[in-house]
């Protein structure tokens, strides 16, 4: 079975040694010994771990598009261009299609979708998400016969090491990321992990499988106002803090959304640490499910995309089942302002008689609870730190409540608002 893979980085570099190293049990499994026959790269002089012949290496994507012996076209280049212009082509020249790329699938999925249903060629994507964990195949395969109702999921390895450190080690946000850097779990510009859109990619994959929602305006927040202090405080209280991503379908909504989140430190997630990933799973017949790995790496995520080239090979001699066709469940996108949860806020504030009252009567005025309040004698500049468990409350009574709050002349800032999932 000859194939192409385009691009031969970190990830393309892990598919060929896993490709080579376990060579006997890949041909067994899909009954075919897979050749990569081409192998499209920029520079053809550049040194590299894995050695190809140079008849393999092109800088020439037709050389790959004309080959009607290349059954399967493997993009490993990232990016949204040339990226999708050379998957569009491979299915168009009728190539079924694998690729590691979920900025590509989150923000221009649907036209590669369709064109793969169009073309009759497949398409898998399972190394887009969470690296090695098989979380794509679980839904797409193994839970079909459940209605997902809920997805809890730590998806970025960057932004959980960081956390980890910053609670285990008392690590600042800064030097923690710096590690990160140090250990390549974060890029030189960090911005895409740390401020959330990383994962608000693969959540945007997440939810079009499990809950059939196109959504490109999920609502973000990063971790980088996340400090020292609101760890020591979230600890006090019995939680621990993550960057989550969770989507919930309740009541025909679903709420999509991806911040820094206090989970009780008994809670499945609370010890998933370092740069591991775990999703949380709840379908309606099945119950809770947990998914648990690395989420990215050279091997880890090799191993995803290697699966997807036996999966293909498997299913090229069947009729085909166009995995990428949305089972529609007529569920709509509920808004932030409509979403309900407990929160934890910290406000920096004059240390004066009457301030606790003022602001409790404000909270009040909106309909929010005061679940605890603590106030530790830290004193800076005549102010401390207040710091608030809201009960269950609307995020627009939330956010109405601060903007009074902020006007006050007793209130210095409030200086952190974090959402708590019990």
């Amino acid at each position: 079975m000859n194939i192409a893979i385009l691009g031969m980085g970190n990830i393309g570099q892990g598919v060929m040694k896993i490709l080579l190293e376990n060579k006997r049990v890949i041909t067994k499994r899909c009954g075919d010994e897979i050749v990569v026959k081409k192998v499209l790269i920029k520079n053809l002089n550049k040194k590299r771990e894995v050695q190809l012949e140079d008849d393999v290496l092109t800088d020439n994507f037709d050389d790959i598009l004309n080959d009607d012996s290349i059954k399967i076209v493997v993009e490993l280049i990232g990016g949204l261009e040339p990226a999708k212009t050379f998957m569009l082509r491979s299915m168009r020249a009728k190539k079924h299609v694998i690729t590691a790329n979920k900025l590509v699938i989150a923000e221009e999925g649907e036209e590669l979708f369709d064109e793969s249903i169009v073309s009759d060629v497949l398409f898998h994507y399972e190394a887009s998400v969470c690296g090695g964990i098989p979380i794509i195949n679980g839904i797409n395969t193994s839970l079909t016969a459940n209605k997902i109702q809920k997805i809890f999921g730590i998806i970025n390895g960057t932004t959980n090491y960081i956390l980890t450190k910053m609670s285990k080690e008392e690590c600042s946000f800064e030097n923690a990321l710096k590690e990160a850097q140090d250990l390549g779990y974060a890029e030189a510009d960090p911005t895409s992990d740390v401020e959330g859109y990383d994962a608000m990619y693969k959540l945007n994959i997440l939810s079009r499988i499990a809950f059939g929602i196109k959504a490109k305006n999920i609502y973000r927040e990063g971790i980088t106002k996340i400090k020292r202090i609101d760890i020591k405080y979230a600890k006090e209280f019995g939680y621990v803090i993550k960057l989550l991503a969770i989507a919930r379908e309740e009541n025909g909504s679903v709420e999509l959304r991806v911040h820094p989140t206090m989970i009780p430190s008994n809670h499945p997630l609370a010890n998933v640490n370092d740069s591991f990933n775990a999703v949380l799973l709840q379908g309606n017949a099945v119950g809770d499910l947990m998914f648990y790995g690395r989420g990215a790496g050279d091997l880890p995520t090799g191993s995803a995309v290697v699966s997807d080239i036996i999966s293909i090979i498997n299913k090229m001699d069947s009729k085909l089942i166009n995995e990428n066709i949305v089972v529609e469940r007529n569920l709509s996108l509920k808004h932030i302002d409509d979403v309900e949860c407990e929160y934890y806020v910290r406000i920096m504030v004059k240390d004066q008689y009457g301030v606790l009252a003022n602001i409790s009567t404000i909270f009040a005025n909106n309909k929010v609870s005061i679940l605890q309040v603590i106030q530790k004698a830290d004193r800076k500049d005549n102010n401390v730190n207040l710091v608030f468990i809201i009960h269950k409350a609307k995020e627009s009574s939330i956010r109405k409540s601060l903007r009074e709050i902020e006007e006050s002349d007793e209130i210095s800032s409030v200086k952190n608002v974090i959402r708590i999932e019990n």
